[in-house]
């Protein structure tokens, strides 16, 4: 069910300065054959008259090469997304198809250090993929659409935020891992660590508070990380703003009669789902 609404409220928004609600732009993979990226605008259902933007590999490699393997992100680029322009404070929301390893909300988390906001974002692939590339196609096409520049610092912060937490997920879980990565920004951007052994309290208390057990090396590499974002030239207050709005989002939808239909549609699924599996294996 939490992946489930992730999918609705994942998608990141981005506060475009010059363009309209609802304007889109498309970031496809260089080496996407014909019939390749014909599949990927259908499936990110974009019209004809949508902006579109190819990212190449070397440019993957540029801002993910000091985070994993070379190896892992592989000789083509073939991660493809589009960005929808969102109302004022609509929050990030993301969505994906074919990706992997990297969940929507690690996606929603790293764009927040990014300063995108405000847009719906969906991310996919011809094929299943890990979802590291796709990160550098976002950001390209919100600098193309905004004509502001992220700094290369802070866009392999964003990246590097992506691979950790997911790299995290497979120790802790996914959405443990982003949950955690999330509130500890906003614990950051509320209390302003001044220190490193006020930002490892800070860890500390929000995995414990979260039910979370990090190893030694775990918190090391978490410190380490978020020591070093600290010190980057990065809004807190904007991230912070980013993350309040889209959960408040997901917690109205979930009260309204349209969440509630969802919600029991979703379980009268998972039921027939079980009932079929015991049937199965009856």
């Amino acid at each position: 069910m939490f992946l489930a609404m992730t999918m609705l409220f994942s998608v990141p928004s981005v506060s475009f300065a010059d363009v309209a609600e609802g304007d889109v732009i498309v970031t496809l993979g260089e080496d996407l054959t014909k019939q390749q990226k014909n599949e990927m605008l259908a499936e990110l259902a974009v019209s004809e008259n949508a902006q579109i933007i190819t990212v190449s590999n070397k440019e993957e490699h540029d801002y993910l090469g000091e985070s994993i393997p070379k190896a892992q992100i592989g000789s083509i680029a073939i991660s493809s997304a589009s960005i929808t322009t969102g109302a004022k404070d609509s929050g990030l929301n993301v969505q994906t198809n074919n990706i992997t390893w990297v969940t929507d909300e690690m996606y929603r988390n790293a764009l927040t250090t990014a300063g995108v906001k405000d847009a719906t974002i969906k991310i996919a692939a011809p094929f299943s993929v890990t979802g590291t590339a796709a990160l550098t196609g976002i950001m390209k096409a919100y600098e193309t659409t905004t004509n502001e520049e992220i700094p290369e610092e802070i866009k392999k912060a964003a990246n590097e935020e992506m691979v950790k937490t997911a790299q995290l997920g497979d120790s802790i879980g996914a959405d443990n891992a982003a949950a955690l990565m999330g509130k500890v920004k906003d614990e950051i951007a509320k209390n302003e660590p001044k220190t490193e052994a006020d930002l490892r309290t800070l860890i500390e208390q929000v995995a414990t508070e979260q039910g979370i057990t990090l190893t030694d090396a775990e918190l090391d590499m978490l410190v380490d990380f978020f020591n070093k974002l600290n010190a980057m030239d990065i809004d807190w207050n904007q991230v912070k703003e980013q993350l309040r709005v889209t959960t408040e989002k997901v917690s109205a939808f979930l009260e309204s009669d349209e969440g509630q239909s969802f919600l029991h549609k979703l379980q009268d699924f998972l039921n027939r789902l079980l009932d079929e599996i015991d049937v199965l294996f009856a």
